[in-house]
């Protein structure tokens, strides 16, 4: 909003100096350059204010270059020109003569500003500017961008991830990451060909998804610029290390290996395992068993979110829907394990209580709960 309340002001400052313009020219009785003088004025705002509105993603560092280019270049212009001041004074005192002469201080100013911008536009990354011991550097307000993988894109869990809005910090496709995805879309491999539309498929779905600012970056950093062929995981990690950005991944070594170099890594798989459901050893938890396991009389199920139960005795369940008691839960690198046996007490044959006892009546005599013994009656229920 602020942006376009300056193009406003610049627009209407355009526009009065055309105005003036055109005054100035009417009242000195030239009517032909108080039509051109503000046409003239019109076109150059014009296209200054097109251009601004058309190139969006501007360089700090090529916009700084440019700046300081200039001034150094009219700096070091205007010093050559007192120096040959005198000379050029001397060699031409006629007036046509010194109008050469300043049409030469002109040249060596134009010619200063052009080696200069180039200097600095060729050599910008290598440009700081040091105070003694103390060198600005780049700061980064807010959260941290993302840098997104190949396999995480692939995958296409981080477009439902963002439509949560859990993420609001901005996100990162290098162009060789595009490049890659393109390049597995294209392959002759049936399988390849449509994991690479696939995640073709889910940038598209970011980039249309308004709570989402995707951006995709060249990735020139110089560190990447030495001519070497560097394989697509190490330009990941050395572009997310210079940008002070976060890696996310599915992939386990890219993980190891951006550890080892202090890069920050968002896995989504530990996102997911972290996510799944907690079971506690003792609690009921319903499974149905599809397959028979490793073990004799074991068998195999899952949970809505894809956690494998492991059901002791539960082979002859297969099939079947039934109620389990959590014995313990296993945390692997490739997600949860929860292991249990049939909850007895859900089929009515789990006996909460010890058995009958000699002396004691059995289940349905007359005379239990009365807390007597009947003598004509022996242990095993016949009469004496």
């Amino acid at each position: 909003m602020l942006l376009w309340l300056l193009r406003g002001v610049y627009a209407a400052l355009v526009l009065g100096v055309a105005v003036f313009a055109a005054s100035v020219f009417i009242e000195a009785e030239q009517n032909g350059l108080a039509v051109v003088a503000p046409l003239v004025v019109l076109a150059v705002g014009s296209v200054v204010l097109l251009t601004d509105v058309r190139e969006k993603q501007k360089h700090i560092t090529t916009l700084s270059a440019i700046y300081f280019g200039l001034l150094l270049g009219l700096l070091i212009g205007w010093l050559f020109g007192m120096a040959l001041d005198p000379i050029l004074i001397s060699a031409f005192p006629d007036k046509p003569q010194s109008q050469l002469a300043q049409a030469t201080r002109i040249l060596i100013t134009v010619v200063c500003c052009y080696v200069t911008i180039s200097t600095l536009l060729q050599t910008k990354d290598e440009f700081r500017f040091i105070i003694p011991y103390v060198e600005f550097s780049k700061q980064v307000k807010g959260g941290r961008p993302l840098v997104l993988d190949t396999s995480v894109i692939i995958d296409g869990r981080i477009a439902d991830v963002c439509d949560t809005r859990l993420i609001d910090t901005r996100l990162l496709v290098p162009r060789f990451v595009l490049q890659e995805l393109q390049a597995i879309a294209d392959s002759s491999d049936k399988l390849k060909r449509n994991r690479g539309r696939r995640g073709l498929d889910v940038l598209k779905r970011l980039q249309s998804n308004p709570k989402v600012d995707l951006q995709m970056h060249d990735g020139n950093v110089p560190e990447l610029q030495t001519g070497e062929r560097i394989r697509v995981d190490e330009r990941l990690v050395i572009l997310a290390k210079s940008l002070g950005a976060r890696v996310v991944t599915n992939d386990f070594n890219l993980n190891k290996i951006a550890q080892l170099q202090g890069v920050d890594v968002i896995n989504l798989n530990e996102i997911a395992n972290a996510l799944k459901t907690v079971a506690l050893p003792g609690e009921s938890l319903p499974v149905r068993l599809v397959k028979p396991g490793d073990q004799i009389g074991q068998g195999i199920g899952y949970l809505e979110d894809g956690t494998m139960v492991v059901v002791e005795q539960g082979r002859p369940h297969i099939g079947q829907e039934i109620a389990i008691v959590v014995t313990s839960v296993l945390q692997t690198p490739a997600g949860r394990m929860i292991f249990g046996r049939p909850d007895q007490r859900a089929s009515g044959t789990h006996t909460p209580f010890p058995g009958p006892s000699v002396g004691t009546p059995p289940t349905g005599d007359s005379s239990r709960g009365s807390g007597q013994h009947d003598p004509l009656r022996g242990p095993d229920g016949s009469k004496g």
